[in-house]
């Protein structure tokens, strides 16, 4: 509006360069791309940054809001960084970040009887973009069963077993599907784990568990190879959190590809 004063625009004397400014927790409807259905519907949190030179008092906060709303029914990975890279240009700023948290619904079918239900997987989107550089990285987060194999080693009845959550971080390479990667993540584990069971398939799974016991060092190293395999990205990073039955702690690992990049 012509008149009004623009106080971000005005000059700053302190000579303190802002690394990152902008909105952080922003919740947002949108569409995301679905392998099956072609696109999903889900709701996000939204964190958008950009560098302010140390001249400029601040930066326009509602153009983050402004141009992630004409982005929000078409997220997919590449577009994600033309938003930043929009968010970059129209504030006139070295860089722009950008983290979208969201999640992920498929439809799985539990093992015997087939009856289908809904699971979520925490999802990210994490970018960032330079006049010459641009990164973009997607992180899943999957929850899975494990059986401890010293337990059924040594044990004359059982072994415990426990929930866990893997978490790849993938920096894109070619394309691919959040689906594919979901489903070499539960290959990967004693079991998947499923909304509704059963008994039929609480039979099932937990004597394929049993059968398929793996410590918490079982579970990333064999995470890791399998990607490894894909022969599609740059850089990974899978870690596995394990919550305990009879301890009260978790158990920990975690790798990266290549090794000691971080």
């Amino acid at each position: 509006m012509t008149g009004l004063i623009d106080v971000q625009n005005q000059n700053d004397e302190r000579e303190v360069p802002l690394a990152k400014v902008g909105v952080k927790g922003l919740k947002y409807p949108v569409r995301v791309l679905d392998k099956l259905k072609k696109f999903q519907y889900t709701t996000a949190c939204v964190d958008l940054y950009a560098n302010v030179p140390q001249h400029f008092k601040g930066t326009h906060m509602s153009r983050f809001v402004e141009i992630f709303h004409e982005y929000r029914n078409d997220l997919s990975m590449n577009h994600f960084l033309d938003m930043l890279n929009r968010i970059r240009e129209r504030l006139e700023a070295a860089s722009a970040f950008g983290e979208l948290r969201f999640p992920y619904f498929l439809e799985k079918y539990a093992p015997v009887s087939t009856l289908p239900s809904m699971l979520s997987y925490h999802c990210c989107y994490r970018g960032s973009v330079q006049p010459e550089l641009h990164r973009f990285t997607v992180e899943v987060s999957v929850p899975v069963t494990t059986v401890c194999p010293c337990s059924k080693m040594i044990s004359d009845r059982g072994a415990h077993n426990q929930r866990g959550i893997v978490t790849v971080e993938v920096e894109l390479g070619p394309f691919f599907w959040l689906e594919d990667l979901i489903t070499l993540i539960e290959q990967s584990a004693s079991s998947p784990v499923y909304s509704l069971l059963k008994r039929s398939d609480e039979k099932y799974v937990t004597e394929h568990a049993y059968d398929n016991p793996k410590f918490v060092e079982d579970l990333v190293r064999d995470v890791y190879l399998k990607i490894v395999e894909l022969k599609k990205f740059p850089y990974f990073s899978v870690k596995a959190e394990n919550f305990e039955s009879i301890h009260n702690h978790s158990v920990f690992a975690y790798t990266e590809f290549p090794h000691g990049r971080t």
